[in-house]
C-alpha cells in the first residue's frame, strides 16, 4: 500500500478588522472575512494557530506555497510563530488573537504593534487539547504572561461553581488582564517565576485530583511540573508544556522541543 502524501494545513486568509491596545504589552487583532472559511475551529480553551509571516520583499501572495518555497526557495519561506487564539465568532466570521509585545524584539510583535485595519492576516490551524473539565473536584491554572489568553479562556469556560487556583507571573500590573473569575476560583498575581514556584509550593491542597493547565517558560514549567510529581498529581489530569524558552527564538525553540532538553516529562 502506497502512503499518500500528506495534505499540508489550510490556510486562512484573514483582513484586520480591529487593532485594540488593551495594555501597554499587549494588543489584541481581530481578524476575519470569507478566510475565515479554511479556520479549523475547536472546543478547546487553548486552541492555537501558526501566523505565517512573509517578508513584503518577497512579493508573496496568500495563501503560500509552503512545499514548492521550501523546494525552490527557501530564503523567501515565511517565519510561523504560534499563538493562542483569544476567542473565535463563526457567525461574525472573526478570530481574536492578543499579541504580547516587547518593544522592537521578534516578529509578530512588531508586526501587531504597527498593525492597521485592512492587513492581511495568515494562519493555520487550530491545534490544542485542554478545556477545563466540571467534573474535576478543582482547576489550578498556572502561567505567565503569554498563558493570559488561554487562561483567559479557561476561565471564561468554567462553570459558575468552580473552585480552584490561578497562579500567573506578570510583572506589570497594568498587565494583568483577566476576566471576572468564579468566586470559588482564587487568582494570585506574583512578579516573578521565583514568586509563582513559591506560591504554588505553599498552596494549600484540596482534596481529590486537580485538573492542571501550566503553560509559560519552559525551565519554570519544568519547574512546577516538579513540584506537581511531589504532590502526586497525575499525567493524566495535567496539560502541561512550554509556551517559550528564555533565550530562544521560536525556531529553535520548537525543534529543542522534540529534544531530552525540551521536554516536560
Amino acid at each position: 500500500m502506497t502512503d499518500q502524501p500528506r495534505k499540508p494545513p489550510a490556510q486562512a486568509v484573514l483582513t484586520v478588522q480591529e487593532v485594540e491596545q488593551v495594555s501597554p504589552d499587549l494588543i489584541r487583532i481581530t481578524a476575519g472575512g470569507d478566510g475565515y472559511a479554511d479556520f479549523t475551529d475547536n472546543v478547546y480553551t487553548d486552541k492555537y494557530v501558526k501566523i505565517l509571516f512573509a517578508d513584503p520583499r518577497h512579493g508573496l501572495v496568500p495563501p503560500y506555497d509552503l512545499a514548492q518555497l521550501r523546494e525552490e526557495s527557501p530564503e523567501k519561506l515565511p517565519t510561523r510563530r504560534t499563538y493562542t487564539v483569544r476567542s473565535a465568532d463563526p457567525e461574525a466570521r472573526l478570530i481574536v488573537i492578543d499579541f504580547v509585545v516587547h518593544g522592537d524584539e521578534g516578529v509578530a510583535g512588531p508586526w501587531a504593534r504597527r498593525a492597521q485595519p485592512g492587513d492581511t492576516l495568515v494562519v493555520s490551524g487550530a491545534g490544542g487539547g485542554y478545556r477545563p473539565e466540571p467534573s474535576t473536584p478543582w482547576h489550578l491554572l498556572v502561567g505567565d504572561h503569554t498563558a493570559l489568553p488561554a487562561i483567559s479562556s479557561a476561565i471564561e469556560a468554567m462553570e459558575s461553581d468552580a473552585v480552584g487556583h490561578v497562579i500567573l507571573t506578570v510583572a506589570d500590573p497594568s498587565d494583568r488582564v483577566l476576566p471576572a473569575a468564579p468566586s470559588g476560583v482564587n487568582v494570585r498575581w506574583t512578579d516573578t517565576d521565583e514568586e509563582l514556584l513559591t506560591a504554588l509550593a505553599d498552596l494549600p491542597w484540596a482534596d481529590g485530583t486537580p485538573g492542571v493547565f501550566a503553560h509559560g517558560e519552559r525551565g519554570t514549567i519544568k519547574e512546577v511540573r516538579a513540584l506537581l510529581k511531589q504532590r502526586e498529581v497525575p499525567r493524566e489530569s495535567l496539560s502541561i508544556s512550554a509556551y517559550w524558552a528564555r533565550g530562544r527564538a521560536e525556531d529553535q525553540f520548537q525543534a529543542e522541543k522534540r529534544e531530552p532538553i525540551g521536554q516536560i516529562e
